[in-house]
């Protein structure tokens, strides 16, 4: 099952690209729809163990040998994290196909292709436990999204499709190095060879030896992430994207790195992840104030979202190296809602361009005369954006604050105002595009059907996990509890064992 779920998003590509240039096959986006349905439901099929209570931590593994020689298996497993992220990967997938229904008219197979091996890789790096498979996932992700920028993307998509490759590969190679480094040491206590992911959790590590290695991986992350001040090839990558590629770079590749910072950083290096914690928490902080401010600050649509997307991420940042139970079920849960909203922000952004012909809101204004139900869907998750209660973004900030608190009482202060501004650029957002006078003439078309249907259900979800976030909170439980029983196992210092024990 868990190779399928790779597998099919492969398979997909490969046909859409194919139907390209045959006339009796199916439309590409036809394809790609299908396929992110069929993964869609064989991933919610994999749901079902968890209500029944009768499963462990991991609810399904796969291990096989693949370099032998050097320890590298092709392991692959999936537990509640797992789940999560990769039902949100399915989901805007479907969402990121809806959005480029009528955008893409130019070589539509090679985009389908480019987009669901994206997401074959992101599928790849949620489910990878052997650390040079994870890697091989790393890259093959971003490899598809260079082209769907520098291919389909705005006018500036070259220098933007360039500045993110260089970035994300950049810090990449950071991260193989580290992994290397961590295979080495390994080696040398061990006498053997490996890259898996349990069997690196126990490496004895000197401390200086420990903080280095966890730096690599840590830029690679925190670039992805993107944490301050790693974050400024975000803003260029979201403006001049096609609205698929924004809608993907939001909701999912910006997961990966805090799936990263979750499942590897701290584990692998509970001591020095806890050293290094005040200094992660304050450029998490950093991040939010400043990419709110930024956020304030811009008149393009897009670039608005990308900057308040730094500020929402810091959350994440924030909670990951609060660790304890609120603030990594707070962590997660903001990891999904951003996904949802941002996501619904960035289709919004490229249906308003798509229409007016530019992004910059100072040509806006009074749009709801013409698209009331396309300005009430910016008001909603603008609003769902801000942290509302009853949605679900509230949940994830509100867990991450309340376990901030209890680590450190003034960053969780500072953090606030990051959500005072939040209501600022917000309500700016909706203002400048869709309140006030006319600026044209010319009724617009609103929201189509496919355009209407993808809305409504990020609107479904929104409101579910804001008024029952504990579906997701207890699919989530079982990983965190046993990734933090395994940094208390290590033997960390007595700080951050209370952290993991915290209740």
């Amino acid at each position: 099952m868990l190779v399928w779920l790779i597998i099919i998003p492969v398979v997909g590509a490969l046909l859409a690209w194919l139907a390209e240039h045959r006339t009796r096959w199916p439309h590409p986006r036809w394809i790609a729809l299908i396929t992110l349905i069929i993964e869609l439901i064989l991933i919610l099929s994999l749901w079902v163990p968890m209500g029944t209570g009768d499963h462990g931590v991991w609810l399904a593994e796969l291990r096989r040998p693949w370099v032998p020689r050097f320890g590298i298996s092709f392991h692959l497993a999936l537990d509640g994290l797992s789940l999560l992220l990769i039902a949100l990967t399915a989901l805007l997938g479907i969402i990121a196909v809806a959005s480029a229904w009528i955008e893409i008219t130019q070589r539509v197979g090679f985009f389908y292709f480019n987009l669901l091996m994206t997401l074959a890789g992101v599928i790849g790096v949620f489910l990878a436990l052997d650390l040079f498979l994870f890697f091989v996932f790393w890259e093959v992700m971003l490899v598809p999204m260079y082209f769907i920028i520098s291919i389909w993307g705005h006018e500036h998509r070259i220098y933007a499709a360039i500045k993110f490759f260089i970035f994300t590969q950049g810090s990449g190679l950071f991260m193989l190095v580290a992994i290397l480094a961590l295979a080495f040491v390994n080696y040398q206590n061990s006498g053997h060879w490996t890259f898996d992911y349990f069997d690196l959790r126990n490496v004895g590590l000197s401390p200086a030896a420990a903080l280095w290695i966890m730096l690599g991986f840590f830029i690679a992350f925190a670039v992805k992430l993107p944490a301050f001040p790693f974050h400024t090839w975000l803003p260029d990558a979201h403006t001049e994207a096609p609205t698929a590629g924004s809608v993907i770079l939001a909701g999912v590749l910006l997961k990966t790195g805090a799936y990263g910072l979750l499942r590897f950083v701290v584990p692998l290096f509970p001591e020095a992840a806890f050293n290094f914690a005040p200094f992660a928490m304050t450029l998490g902080v950093i991040g939010i104030l400043y990419g709110a401010i930024l956020a304030f600050a811009q008149h393009d649509f897009k670039r608005l979202v990308a900057y308040s997307s730094v500020s929402h991420m810091g959350f994440v940042l924030l909670g990951v190296f609060a660790w304890n139970v609120w603030a990594l079920q707070g962590a997660v849960m903001q990891m999904i809602a951003h996904g949802i909203s941002t996501a619904a922000l960035f289709m919004l952004a490229g249906l308003i361009q798509e229409r007016l012909h530019t992004r910059d809101m100072r040509r806006m204004g009074g749009l709801w005369a013409s698209m009331p139900r396309m300005g009430a869907m910016v008001l909603f998750f603008a609003i769902a954006s801000l942290g509302l209660p009853g949605l679900a973004n509230f949940v994830g900030e509100f867990l991450v604050l309340l376990g901030t608190y209890r680590v450190n009482v003034t960053l969780a202060v500072l953090a606030v105002l990051g959500i005072i501004t939040a209501a600022a650029y917000a309500l700016i957002l909706v203002q400048r595009s869709f309140q006030g006078e006319p600026r044209g003439t010319v009724k617009m078309p609103d929201l189509f059907a496919h355009e209407w249907a993808a809305m409504a259900a990020m609107i479904v979800f929104a409101v579910w996990l804001g008024l029952y976030p504990q579906g997701a909170l207890n699919t989530a439980a079982p990983a965190l509890k046993a990734m933090r029983g395994a940094v208390l196992a290590q033997n960390p210092g007595p700080q951050m064992a209370t952290r993991t024990n915290d209740r």
